[in-house]
C-alpha cells in the first residue's frame, strides 16, 4: 500500500465565480472575478489548518483557467493533477447575493472544462497516497466526468482512503433532478464522512425533520459520521448512537454565504485527520462542530472563499470571544 503523504485529495469542479461587489456610477452591478468551486475551497481551508492537499480537475486554456491555476497553487494545494483542456473554456458562475447572504447561481457550463475530465485523466498514485478522498456531485452531471469520478472513488476505496462526500446540490446544472438524486444516492453509498445541508436532506426525503433524515441515512447507507448543516440554526453530528447539536455563530457583518459549507466541511475533515474516525466521543463531536461553525461564520464576512480562508488562530480567537 502506498505511503500516505497527502492528507486530502479532492476531485471536482474548479470555476470562476462572478460575485456582485457594488454598483457602477451608472447603477449597474459590478462583478468581481473570484476563484470558486467547492472541492478547492475545502482544500484551501485544510491548507490553512496545516494539512497537505491535492486537487484533480480540469480548467480551460484561457485567462480564467490560468487565474484559477495560480490561485489554487498560491494557497498551497498540489496542482500536479490539475489539467488544461485546449478546446473547452473554463466554467463560469454568476452569483446573485440576496440581502440575507443567500445566493442564486447562473452557470455557463455547456460544456465547461471541468466536465471534460476523463477516467484516463485521474491520477491514481495521488489518490493512493492520500488519507482522505473528497468529492461532490457536480463532477457527475455528465457521462465522461461521472465515469472519472466513480473510477477515482474505486481507486480510493481500494487504497484504504476514507471517503468524504458533500452532495453540493446545484439544480440548474442537472438535466433532471431525478439524475441528481441518483448521483447523491451513489455518493451516499460510498462515503465514510457525509457533510449534507438541511435543504439536501429535504430534497432526498421530503422532510424538515433532520433527525429522521439522519436516521434514514444511517439505516440505508451505514455512514459512520453524518454532519448536517442548518444554516442560521447551527449544525448537528450523528455518530454511532450519538446526536450532538451546536448553535451557530451569528453575526451582523455577514456579506454572503459563499464557501461557508466548504469551510465547515474542511474543518470537519481536519478534525477527523487529527482524531481518527473510530473512537469519537460526544465531547469530540461538540468540539468538531464548534470549530466548524465558527470557521464557517468567519468566511461569511468575506467576499469569495478560496483565497480568504481564516487562520486556525483566528477561528480559535473568535470562539473565545463568544464564550
Amino acid at each position: 500500500m502506498a505511503e500516505k503523504t497527502i492528507d486530502v485529495t479532492a476531485l471536482g469542479e474548479l470555476l470562476i465565480d462572478f460575485t456582485e461587489n457594488g454598483t457602477s456610477a451608472q447603477g449597474n452591478p459590478i462583478l468581481e472575478v473570484n476563484p470558486g468551486g467547492a472541492p478547492c475551497n475545502v482544500l484551501a481551508m485544510l491548507q490553512k489548518l496545516g494539512k497537505q492537499t491535492a486537487f484533480i480537475g480540469k480548467v480551460g486554456d484561457d485567462m480564467f483557467g490560468r487565474q484559477l491555476t495560480e490561485a489554487v497553487s498560491s494557497v498551497g494545494v498540489d496542482t500536479r493533477a490539475l489539467l488544461v483542456d485546449k478546446e473547452v473554456h473554463t466554467t463560469l458562475a454568476f452569483v446573485h447575493t440576496y440581502p440575507d447572504g443567500d445566493r442564486d447561481f447562473s452557470f455557463y457550463r455547456n460544456p465547461g472544462a471541468d466536465m471534460m475530465l476523463t477516467k484516463e485523466d485521474v491520477d491514481e498514485d495521488l489518490i493512493r497516497s492520500s488519507r482522505i478522498f473528497h468529492f461532490g456531485t457536480l463532477s457527475s452531471t455528465h457521462k465522461g466526468v461521472k465515469e472519472a469520478t466513480r473510477y477515482a472513488i474505486d481507486v480510493a476505496k481500494e487504497a484504504g482512503d476514507l471517503i468524504s462526500f458533500d452532495p453540493n446540490l446545484r439544480p440548474p446544472l442537472w438535466s433532471s433532478l431525478d439524475d441528481a438524486k441518483k448521483e447523491i444516492e451513489y455518493g451516499l453509498g460510498k462515503c465514510d464522512i457525509l457533510k449534507i445541508s438541511d435543504n439536501e436532506v429535504e430534497f432526498l426525503f421530503g422532510t424538515t425533520d433532520y433527525d429522521l433524515g439522519a436516521k434514514l441515512l444511517k439505516e440505508k447507507y451505514n455512514i459512520p459520521l453524518i454532519l448536517i448543516t442548518l444554516g442560521p440554526d447551527g449544525s448537528r453530528a450523528y455518530y454511532k448512537d450519538m446526536r450532538v447539536e451546536v448553535a451557530p455563530f451569528l453575526q451582523d457583518n455577514t456579506i454572503e454565504t459563499t464557501g461557508a459549507g466548504d469551510t465547515f466541511c474542511a474543518s470537519s475533515l481536519n478534525y477527523v485527520l487529527e482524531h481518527g474516525l473510530d473512537h469519537l466521543t460526544e465531547e469530540n463531536l461538540k468540539e468538531l462542530l464548534t470549530f466548524a461553525n465558527a470557521a464557517a461564520s468567519l468566511i461569511t464576512t468575506k467576499k469569495g472563499a478560496l483565497k480568504v480562508m481564516p487562520e486556525k488562530e483566528e477561528v480559535l480567537a473568535f470562539i473565545a470571544s463568544r464564550s
